[in-house]
């Protein structure tokens, strides 16, 4: 594939001259009058060099350098002026240019310098395809069959770069598929930009996803861009979707329709290429329902559905999922922690309406108050259960017959660790027959899990 080169240069001559001559060398060469049109290609197209102009209408040349050097380091530029001096090519080389040639230019050394240039890019997109591969992969944990036929769809998803909507209850892990979803497509060397819509006031949430122009509001002191422009070419993530207003909706369906924007306080049409990923807890059906959700930026965040389960629904899950946080906190911990089977069993007994996120902030907890290199039941006991934090949650499709069996089986393993797992002091403490505890510990499948004392 020809690398692309963009030339800006208000003057026509010395655009075509430079055009000839890239397009003799084998480049792909793309052009551009102004700074604005400029700015407008390269947001839509991936260049491997710019050679820019310093004396260009609309926008300079050199705040066109300090827009490339924040938001797209990678890409060379060449600057070139037929007004240069010395003071002016130290201030380019400072603002981030990789060359500054004057005029008349020197075909041969721009030529030089253009190879020189696209070189240096295919060696730091490598260096950062390599530090990628490196890093430490986002893991998914779960052996569940419902948590294996997710993560198989997974490539097939990410290949499509179709917009995806993630939902399940708070902890589940919306957020970690939306990386792996990035991670293994073709955008995984562009930006991920993740967005909390729940946390940002309804007054800002425009601003910050789309952008604003300086004076668009008071304290905009300066252009900014939202955070679609700084997910171009790469994974916008909205967490907790159902949370935007409808005005901000109505914006976001623009952008998934028409692939553009318009920042807040502007008129200019800006082209974005980005890849949308939504997650939610809520139910966007009765949202809709209520006049809360669009059904229009419903049905265009929907191409693809991903539903993951809560940690109660998937209890295969928690033993690897035990396993893996006791190596990531004892590791940090400099220490070598291992956890029995009752203790384990102990753990999925648990609801965990908090899910992944409240098993994994118990086995940190875990590990740093138990001294013990071995973890066991009574140490489970003593650092204690998080509350319920949603009753509701916990029992919305318990019957009375469930809830009691819970109940008696919770109550029952309780008791036998406090009582070091024997029976008859059990059974003393709960006030019934020791026969009676046996029968209810087979009936409840207790010894399944437990190891006890007469």
């Amino acid at each position: 594939m020809k690398n692309k080169i963009l030339v800006v240069d208000d003057e026509p001559g010395i655009r075509e001259t430079i055009s000839d001559i890239l397009n003799d060398e084998g480049y792909d060469v793309i052009t551009a009058a102004d700074g604005k049109e400029a700015e407008k290609k390269i947001l839509t197209v991936d260049m491997d060099a710019v050679i820019l102009d310093v004396m260009l209408p609309f926008k300079g040349g050199l705040d066109l350098l300090d827009f490339m050097h924040t938001d797209l380091p990678i890409i060379p530029v060449v600057i070139i002026s037929g007004h240069g001096n010395i003071k002016m090519a130290v201030d380019a080389m400072k603002r981030g240019a990789y060359d500054f040639i004057e005029k008349p230019l020197s075909m041969e050394r721009l030529l030089s310098t253009v190879r020189n240039a696209v070189r240096i890019k295919e060696l730091q997109t490598e260096n950062i395809s390599l530090r990628s591969k490196l890093e430490k992969p986002v893991q998914f944990i779960g052996e569940s069959p419902s948590i294996k036929a997710i993560l198989d769809k997974l490539p097939n998803i990410a290949a499509s770069n179709a917009s995806v909507l993630i939902t399940g209850d708070n902890g589940t892990g919306k957020e970690m598929i939306a990386h792996l979803i990035h991670s293994q497509g073709p955008r995984k060397y562009h930006s991920f930009v993740g967005v909390n819509c729940a946390a940002i006031p309804e007054t800002l949430i425009e601003s910050e996803l789309f952008g604003y122009e300086k004076g668009a509001f008071t304290g905009a002191t300066k252009q900014k861009k939202g955070k679609f422009e700084s997910a171009h070419k790469g994974t916008i993530f909205l967490d907790e979707v159902g949370d935007l207003s409808l005005s901000a909706q109505a914006k976001v369906l623009r952008v998934l329709q028409e692939r553009e924007l318009e920042r807040v306080g502007g008129n200019e049409v800006i082209k974005v290429d980005v890849c949308v990923l939504a997650a939610t807890n809520k139910d966007l059906t009765e949202a809709i329902r209520a006049g809360k959700f669009r059904q229009d930026l419903f049905y265009r965040l929907n191409v693809i559905p991903i539903q993951i389960p809560s940690l109660r629904e998937r209890k295969d899950d928690i033993p690897p999922l035990i396993d893996y946080f006791i190596e990531e906190f004892a590791g940090k911990n400099g220490r070598e922690v291992t956890i029995s089977k009752a203790a384990v069993n102990l753990l999925m007994n648990k609801a965990w309406p908090g899910n992944v996120r409240e098993l994994r902030n118990f086995i940190q907890r875990l590990i740093v108050l138990t001294p013990s290199p071995a973890i066991e039941p009574e140490d489970v006991l003593k650092c204690s259960f998080p509350e319920e934090a949603n009753l509701d949650s916990k029992y919305e499709k318990e019957t009375l017959k469930d809830a009691k069996h819970q109940f008696e089986k919770g109550l029952i393993i309780n008791r036998l660790m406090k009582c070091q797992m024997n029976i008859t002091k059990a059974a003393e403490s709960l006030e019934i027959e020791r026969t009676y505890l046996h029968k209810k510990i087979k009936e409840l499948e207790i010894d399944k899990e437990l190891e006890f004392k007469e």
